[in-house]
């Protein structure tokens, strides 16, 4: 009579089982396991016993499995997947740092600050399965905010309440204008230099527009303006001539400058004129103390051109 309790049931038990299948042999199947034959052979014996089915046809020359046994021992790889899984699933609480995490970047970041930062990650984090997601700032702080995604790196301050954010670093801003404007002969340039028409900026979405907006106060895009997508297609703009902008610092630098039609130029004087970049999680997510080792961690590995900071001032 099969018992209805599961308390006679042991996973080492299926696994004894599974490995006699799988090597066909008692004695290898104990090599694999760790134990004795003797004990390995008594264990699976009582096994079927419980399961009122003979998984095995033993013959002094060779182990077969019986048709029953095939359908079972299905279902115990099934089993031990599972408590495999749950094993994996607990030690992922424990280690919170390890195993998918869902990391959100803004689209004016992602490409010019993830590269140089995978490597690093990676190295540290071994065991961490990124998954990552670029959008405007507005559209992942939704998802971060509804559980779509675990992290999220942006410019700071945080546009929405329930989340919380540890500062990582400052990223200057550059003027980025046409090879033939007349402030591209100036060294370097101030936010004053920037008045009048000309200024070019990403289309409603992007935090960096309204930075940018915010900045150069006396500045205005024309009356003609035209508004870019992505910071991409923002420089091309700028090297067909339609005027100058206002570039974070990671944008600008070991790129081409469009066969000399572009020119970068720093502003003086203006240390505090760019943006602070952090990493954000809910208030409520029990991960937070990792989070906030993985933020040290990147605040340790800054980009060149940019600097730490621990708190946003804001």
């Amino acid at each position: 009579m099969i018992p209805n309790s599961l308390a006679g049931l042991s996973l080492r038990d299926l696994e004894y089982a599974v490995a006699v299948a799988e090597l066909g042999h008692f004695g290898r199947a104990a090599e694999r396991c760790g134990v004795s034959q003797a004990g390995l052979s008594e264990q699976v014996r009582k096994l079927e016993s419980l399961l009122g089915t003979a998984l095995f046809e033993r013959t002094t020359r060779r182990i077969t499995v019986t048709p029953a046994g095939e359908v079972l021992l299905r279902q115990a790889r099934e089993v031990l997947a599972g408590a495999r899984l749950l094993l994996a699933m607990a030690r992922s609480r424990a280690e919170p740092l390890a195993g998918p995490l869902r990391l959100g970047v803004i689209a004016t970041l992602g490409p010019y600050y993830l590269p140089g930062l995978l490597w690093e990650v990676r190295t540290r984090y071994p065991k961490l399965e990124l998954r990552l997601q670029e959008g405007q700032t507005d559209a992942l702080t939704a998802a971060l905010r509804a559980g779509e995604l675990d992290l999220l790196l942006l410019a700071l301050p945080l546009p929405a309440e329930g989340l919380v954010a540890e500062p990582l670093f400052f990223e200057p801003f550059r003027v980025v204008l046409p090879a033939d404007h007349p402030l591209a002969r100036q060294p370097e340039l101030s936010l004053q230099d920037l008045a009048g028409e000309g200024l070019l900026l990403l289309e409603e979405g992007h935090c960096l527009r309204d930075q940018a907006l915010s900045l150069c106060s006396a500045a205005r895009p024309g009356r003609d303006a035209r508004f870019a997508s992505s910071l991409e297609m923002l420089r091309h703009m700028i090297a067909a001539g339609e005027g100058y902008s206002l570039l974070p610092l990671l944008a600008t630098q070991e790129r081409a400058e469009l066969d000399g039609l572009v020119r970068v130029r720093d502003l003086s004087h203006a240390e505090d004129v760019g943006r602070r970049i952090g990493l954000a999680w809910r208030r409520t997510d029990a991960r937070a103390p990792a989070f906030r080792e993985l933020a040290e961690f990147l605040r340790g590995a800054t980009p060149p051109g940019t600097r730490a900071v621990t708190a946003d001032p804001a």
